[in-house]
């Protein structure tokens, strides 16, 4: 393999992975006791357990990070009675699960908050079936044992105990059933009647069939996946309930019944409904996590409801809650102060401690860590085997014999805690815990593991509808009208009916409908329609092929220019490559793991790469680009990473600096966020190949930007580019490797991938949490747009309101903050001063603002997963 002198410079430096030392093997490292059994068998923990058996109302304090779930396992273990536990943040309630799972518990369910709109899109069809599902389980034989509830959860009320059976059908093989009895409740409980089902919420009829997408199903492994059932009936008689499959439409597994749940998503009025607390065990001992924080976001959820009909106020939840055994968990002891309302509460306070903060740089992290393992039982938790060996690889590199002085379990500690009992206890149970996001500051959402299914690639075949345009290969554009029968000769056959211009009609036989194909225009609104009979659609074609004929004549020129000078074949992945790939904070989708091999592949080619990569806004094109990019600067080559807009250059920026911090490479960018001599400061760089990857605007096609040895060109949204900017990207074409991303890629470039001149791949499978998207187009309302916003502050995200003209968007923005005066407002556009848009962007995606009033900046593929309504 030959090695730049760059690649070699570093190597010998030993910038590079160095080779693996002598690793202990599992077997050899110290066998370390369960820390977690001796954390819930500490004696604070156990007198906590025992306080919670003697005491109707207890306050607990000096809890940190996620100490609290093992507050709740301890309890659990020691009185083995049901824990609800309230929270007052979304989001909290299932890191909590995450938790107590980890601390030896089954996983606890979260009991689903509906987002109340007043009639604004729809009721997330999941959240209300799972809603139902866990009401049921509660009201059954075998409740959970702990349950997580946000309080905004908490406050929407629940079905009444008598009417729960009318909100959950149980259809049976077998079971007398009329099938329109049947699809009369489907309709009436939030299910939409389609032709064929698509999406969760769906149910189509097809004479004695009925096809029903159900959403929220639970799967042996617990992955929550929708279940689509067929239900074949026999005159009144339910003959058989099969699984099929949604692209075939084949039945596979028969099932003896199932469960179908209301998906209105609408909360019973106080009179007719109950509270949850109802449906719990007399024994079940209630747990406020920090009281403070729930009666804040209690109140804040009520202020921002446009409706209260169905929502309890916090104080009718907490009286329902003192029939019940409380314990307040607070980081401070808050005294007297008792959220449940008991007067002096017992108290016990806890010998728990933050955990420190570690430095960024990795190796003294590591030096910390071993500073801490020399006075306390240190375990360390790691996501999955692989970032286990890592760790243990890079701990022995740096600290020889660290792994055998800590604990490195699997599994995913949200938030690390110091167990920190008094001097008399201390050598024998000093402990800490620790998770390996927070020693290497790796501290992105984190994503539920849930079941996905890999996607396909673009199909092929579309089905017709009755108004949709087709193209005629003899004839032209012409709208198809549907499907008629007609016997002739005493033959039936079905025809295509087609209208063209001058209301001309034109019937071809069904066995000749591959000369039909569906109009896909290049240009917004409805083609004209050709004429029978007229040479004007033999000239069309005749110049469609002439151009067809240049098309090509310029392909083979390019890819003569790209087999004359040959692309640089690099290695398959190092070590290094793994370890950069494995910190990855999130699970893999099997799309990116297709994808990445895919353009790793081309990467390896001895010929250069020219790829299209698909996939919508958060789908992981961006990391995608960075594995690549490592790939090329591992071998000693540069990279232009190349965007439409200001603003996303500076996202990448910092994208990319912070997923590359703990490697010898450079990353700059330049932008018009950077003075003049900044630039040509960094330009010198680029020149002289200190700098590793270059980010920017169309910028960085000047003459000016001249790379020592440019590798790789990774191109976002082309289709913003202008026609100049595109003929330099032609040329680039020819003898570096190109990775082009988008989410709308130009027909043109689309096209080309279709028929094999330039390799796809496709992002198609949703992000975890990721729902479907509801999209509504009405007349401007002001009344709805502030239910939209407040909907969206229900939630704690984010909304984009684009305004398109920057000349009154200050004062359109004002004109929002009065519809909304409790929401934080910004606004952003492109004509704002040097770095002003830069600040304001950033301002939002740390949440310091909750609307952006903004102009179409935002198209620009910006990632705020936050930020889910657009007005």
């Amino acid at each position: 393999m030959v090695w730049s002198s760059r690649r070699a410079r570093r190597h010998a430096a030993g910038c590079l992975h160095r080779p693996p030392a002598h690793l202990p093997s599992p077997a050899m490292l110290r066998p370390f006791p369960d820390a977690i059994g001796q954390l819930l068998a500490a004696p604070p923990m156990v007198q906590l357990a025992r306080a919670v058996k003697e005491s109707a109302a207890l306050s607990v304090s000096g809890l940190w990070g996620s100490s609290v779930a093992a507050v709740i396992a301890a309890m659990r273990r020691e009185t083995g009675r049901p824990v609800l536990l309230i929270c007052g943040h979304l989001d909290e309630a299932d890191d909590l699960a995450d938790d107590i799972e980890l601390f030896g518990e089954p996983r606890p369910p979260v009991l689903p908050a509906l987002e109340l709109g007043g009639g604004l899109g729809q009721v997330s069809e999941e959240q209300a079936a799972n809603r139902l599902k866990l009401i049921q389980r509660l009201a059954g034989k075998e409740p959970p044992g702990t349950l997580v509830a946000p309080i905004q959860a908490l406050m929407q009320s629940v079905p009444a105990k008598d009417e729960l059976e009318h909100l959950i059908r149980t259809v049976a093989a077998g079971q007398m059933l009329e099938p329109e009895k049947l699809i009369v409740w489907l309709a009436e409980h939030g299910y939409n009647r389609l032709d064929q089902v698509e999406v969760p919420g769906d149910f189509a009829v097809r004479g004695g069939i009925i096809d029903i997408y159900l959403p929220g199903e639970f799967a042996e492994s617990g992955d929550q996946v929708g279940l689509t059932v067929r239900v074949d009936f026999f005159g009144d008689q339910v003959e058989s309930i099969k699984q099929f499959d949604l692209d075939t439409l084949g039945s596979r597994t028969p099932i003896q019944q199932v469960q179908i749940m209301d998906l209105s998503g609408k909360l019973p009025d106080l009179a007719t409904g109950t509270h949850l607390f109802n449906y719990l065990d007399p024994r079940t001992i209630v747990v406020l996590w920090a009281p403070l924080e729930i009666a804040e976001q209690a109140k804040s959820y009520l202020d921002r409801l446009p409706d209260e009909r169905g929502v309890y106020p916090l104080a009718a939840v907490l009286k329902n809650a003192s029939s019940f055994a409380r314990v307040e968990l607070g980081q401070f002891d808050q005294g007297a102060v008792s959220l449940l309302g008991a007067d002096n509460p017992q108290h016990v306070k806890l010998p728990i401690q933050s955990i420190q903060k570690f430095e960024t740089e990795a190796k003294q992290a590591i030096v910390e860590l071993s500073e801490l393992a020399n006075t306390h039982q240190v375990t360390v938790f790691c996501e999955n085997e692989g970032e286990r060996q890592r760790f243990v690889e890079l701990i022995e590199g740096d600290v020889p014999g660290l792994s055998r002085r800590v604990a490195i379990e699997l599994g995913y500690l949200h938030r690390g805690f110091v167990f920190q009992p008094d001097d008399s206890q201390a050598q024998r149970s000093a402990m800490g815990f620790i998770g390996h996001h927070e020693l290497f500051h790796r501290y992105e959402q984190r994503r539920r593991i849930r079941k996905v299914i890999a996607s396909r690639p673009v199909d092929s075949f579309v089905d017709l509808q009755v108004g949709d345009y087709v193209v005629h290969v003899a004839h032209g554009i012409a709208k198809f009208s549907g499907i008629q029968t007609v016997t002739k000769d005493g033959r039936t056959e079905e025809y295509l009916t087609l209208r063209f211009a001058e209301n001309a009609t034109l019937h071809v036989p069904a066995a000749r409908v591959n000369l039909i194909q569906k109009y896909i225009g290049g240009f917004k609104g409805h083609p004209q329609l050709s004429r029978l009979g007229s040479e004007a659609w033999k000239k069309q074609k005749e110049k469609v092929s002439q151009a067809v004929m240049d098309m090509a004549a310029e392909l083979i020129d390019i890819q003569a220019a790209r087999a004359a000078e040959p692309g640089t074949p690099y290695p398959p992945d190092t070590e290094w490559q793994k370890e950069f790939e494995a910190e990855f904070p999130y699970t893999p989708t099997p799309d990116q793991l297709t994808s990445s091999d895919e353009i790793k592949a081309d990467l390896q080619k001895p010929r250069p790469m020219d790829r299209l990569l698909c996939g919508d806004v958060g789908y992981g094109k961006t990391e995608l680009a960075m594995r690549a990019a490592f790939k090329v600067i591992e071998y000693g080559r540069q990279v232009a990473v190349l965007v439409p807009t200001t603003v996303l250059a500076e996202q990448h920026y910092r994208s990319f600096k912070e997923r590359l911090a703990n490697y010898p490479f450079r990353v700059e960018s330049i932008s018009r966020f950077k003075t003049t001599r900044e630039q040509k400061l960094t330009l010198k760089s680029v020149a002289a190949g200190e700098v590793d990857i270059l980010i920017g605007t169309h910028r960085l096609l000047s003459k000016d930007v001249v790379f020592k040895d440019l590798g790789l060109v990774v191109i976002d949204e082309e289709q913003r580019f202008g026609v100049t900017h595109k003929e330099r990207l032609k040329q680039m074409r020819k003898t570096v490797d190109v990775l082009t991303m988008s989410a709308t890629p130009i027909p043109r470039t689309l096209h080309m991938s279709m028929l094999g001149i330039r390799d796809i791949s496709s992002l198609t499978t949703a992000p975890q949490d990721r729902r479907s998207i509801v999209t509504e187009v009405t007349a401007y309302d002001k009344n709805r747009v502030k239910l939209a916003i407040l909907r969206e502050l229900q939630r704690e995200g984010q909304v984009y309101f684009v305004h398109n003209k920057v000349s009154d968007i200050v004062s359109f923005a004002e004109e929002v903050q009065q519809l909304v005066p409790e929401a934080r407002i910004l606004v952003g556009h492109g004509q704002m001063a040097e770095g002003q848009l830069e600040e304001v962007m950033m301002k939002f995606v740390r949440h310091e603002a909750d609307v952006l009033v903004c102009t179409t900046i935002i198209e620009s593929g910006l990632d705020i997963p936050n930020a889910n309504t657009i007005i």
